[in-house]
């Protein structure tokens, strides 16, 4: 778990806009794809990701419990 919040902290500290869309399955579990872009820019990165899940179903997908 200390990997998964590690991964979320640059964008933070870089002052640029991040999103993650989901984009699949390891092991069972949810995998998120990241998205960075430039300070200030957080309409291209919303564009890339709705782009990103309208191509792909995998915001449709559920993990098996």
């Amino acid at each position: 778990m200390y990997l998964s919040d590690a991964y979320t902290i640059p964008a933070s500290l870089a002052g640029i806009p991040g999103l993650s869309v989901p984009c699949g399955f390891a092991e069972g579990m949810p995998v998120g794809l990241q998205i960075l872009g430039k300070h200030m820019d957080e309409e291209s990165i919303l564009e890339v990701g709705e782009a990103y899940e309208n191509a792909t179903n995998w915001k449709e997908q559920k993990p098996k419990i």
